[in-house]
């Protein structure tokens, strides 16, 4: 890799200046010089040197003039978009979708793999290279386009380093250098983090969809998890690991031991493999007999073909997903009684199941919450569908790059495309909040 000169990087104050200035042309707030000088309270001189420096590095272009109002007619400024790419992947236990993003976040195509994470990190990540790689050649997009990946993973992620820690449904991943690896094949700067993070930000940030700065995102899949955005930003806690509540205790039965090795978990008591072996045993007894077919048809019984057999009227299917609904609201409301969020959303495979559940949720939480935390408390289903971890995870990566613990690395060379080195330090703010 060539080493390249890079000159002294700006001070933090003319850092956090520039990237304001580029928080408002993103958006839209203020897209012309006049309207940053207003909207930031800096003179028309230091708004002049500043848009220089972003046309320069190629991060602003100019567009058309604005319609008179009486004065001087003002040239808008627009955030170039396709200056740059985000690959980006967000892995589950049972298969992983990749894709590519502008520097706004939207997804420009994807991919959908079905790959077993428990195969362990290299022919896993592999599967993750190749799929990527076509998306990049798919795209015509070149390897100094690449300005960093994001990644999330369906286990706990020590967010400083990038590493799994002691992911319970991920054999081998433990303390696995994911982060050094997709660097070394991209040369770009990789971030990393737990899937239902990421899904929480991809909600929280995309334009159009009003949100309380107070959201808790919950994924309902094969495990279960929380996201969690206070004040409008991401909560990782102190070690990247805030929200795992699929672990926590749920109930004192010992006989349901969850992957995790303890007993009474969350998940292992109304996740999607609790409903696989519940369903299981109903197709095997007989009770179910939508259910027994589906055995003898194939073997096996997953998550999915209970909700399937509840949807299709199977009654015994339909009270394993409100027995399931049931405990998952009751460590809901202890969470709106805690955090007292403005909104939730529920997404994953198994929240999908139908309105019975999605209600069953709902009118648990309500009954077992303090009202004061629910007059206000909107539950919904997720909206993102598939490109949720996408979009948070393009998100992560812009919100590092362009955070004042990074952005001072590339400004004066216009690119963080080839330094790989930056990611050694995750941040945990960024300036698109």
């Amino acid at each position: 890799m060539d080493i390249r000169p890079v000159p002294e990087a700006p001070s933090i104050e003319l850092l956090d200046s520039y990237t304001k200035l580029l928080e408002l042309v993103r958006t839209g707030e203020a897209e012309t010089r006049p309207a940053l000088s207003l909207r930031t309270g800096l003179g028309r001189t230091a708004i002049t040197q500043r848009t220089t420096t972003l046309l320069e590095a190629g991060l602003l272009e100019e567009g058309d003039l604005n319609p008179s109002t009486g004065g001087r007619q003002a040239r808008t400024l627009r955030f170039r978009k396709d200056a740059g790419r985000i690959l980006t992947a967000e892995l589950g236990a049972t298969g992983f979708t990749a894709g590519i993003t502008d520097l706004l976040g939207n997804v420009l195509t994807l991919r959908h793999r079905d790959c077993d994470i428990a195969l362990g990190p290299d022919p896993v990540l592999t599967e993750v290279e190749a799929t990527l790689d076509e998306i990049l050649r798919d795209t015509g997009t070149a390897p100094t386009q690449v300005w960093g990946v994001g990644l999330g993973l369906p286990g706990p992620v020590e967010f400083a380093t990038g590493r799994p820690s002691e992911p319970p449904i991920m054999p081998g991943w433990n303390n696995h250098p994911v982060r050094d690896r997709l660097a070394r094949h991209y040369e770009a700067p990789v971030w990393i983090d737990n899937e239902v993070n990421l899904l929480c930000l991809g909600e929280l940030r995309t334009p159009g969809l009003p949100l309380g700065g107070d959201l808790l995102y919950i994924k309902i899949g094969t495990g279960i998890g929380a996201g969690i955005s206070n004040g409008g930003r991401l909560h990782r806690g102190a070690q990247g690991c805030a929200g795992d509540i699929g672990h926590a205790a749920a109930s004192d039965d010992s006989s349901v031991v969850c992957r995790c090795g303890k007993t009474g978990c969350l998940e292992a008591l109304a996740g999607g493999a609790a409903l696989a072996r519940d369903g299981t045993a109903l197709a095997r007894s007989g009770t179910s007999g939508l259910l027994s077919e589906v055995l003898a048809e194939r073997g096996s019984i997953t998550g999915e073909d209970v909700t399937a057999a509840a949807r299709a009227g199977d009654h015994h299917a339909v009270q394993l997903l409100v027995q399931a609904g049931r405990r998952i609201g009751t460590m809901l409301a202890t969470m709106v009684n805690f955090y007292n969020p403005s909104t939730i959303l529920l997404g994953g495979q198994v929240a999908d199941a139908g309105d019975l559940f999605l209600a069953t949720i709902r009118e648990t939480i309500y009954r077992r919450s303090l009202p004061l935390s629910t007059r206000e408390l909107r539950i919904d289903r997720a909206r993102l569908g598939e490109e949720g971890g996408l979009v948070g995870a393009a998100y992560m990566v812009l919100d590092e790059l362009f955070s004042s613990r990074h952005f001072g690395q590339w400004l004066p060379v216009g690119t963080p495309a080839g330094m790989p080195e930056m990611h050694t330090a995750n941040g945990r703010s960024g300036i698109l909040a």
